[in-house]
């Protein structure tokens, strides 16, 4: 079993269908990332080489890292997104009366 960026990837699937396991990735994004690591469609996990392992999760924590460095700065700077981060609440205006409790969860987690 692979792990990679905290997400344990099954031996015995292929691997575009196993990339589906991280979230934001659906099987077309799946596919598009197989065809720019040169990952042929019928290999599955088991059978990726180490340097094609670090290569997707290079690929795969960049964007996390953007993410995390733009909430950072947004709270950095006093910005009411910010504030909604560090509060753990919803930020795009979201009813918190009765609807937040996924929210929540959510934005305690550091993401990727």
């Amino acid at each position: 079993m692979v792990h990679i960026l905290g997400v344990n990837l099954p031996d015995n699937h292929l691997a575009r269908f196993a990339l589906t396991k991280f979230y934001g990735i659906g099987h077309k994004t799946a596919h598009r990332l197989c065809a720019r690591l040169q990952v042929h469609d019928k290999c599955k996990v088991k059978d990726l080489s180490p340097f094609q392992v670090t290569s997707l999760a290079s690929f795969l924590s960049a964007p996390a890292r953007e993410i995390r460095e733009n909430i950072a700065h947004q709270r950095m700077i006093g910005s009411y997104v910010g504030k909604r981060h560090a509060m753990h609440l919803p930020v795009r205006g979201q009813n918190t009366q009765s609807n937040a409790k996924t929210a929540k969860k959510l934005n305690q987690l550091d993401r990727y």
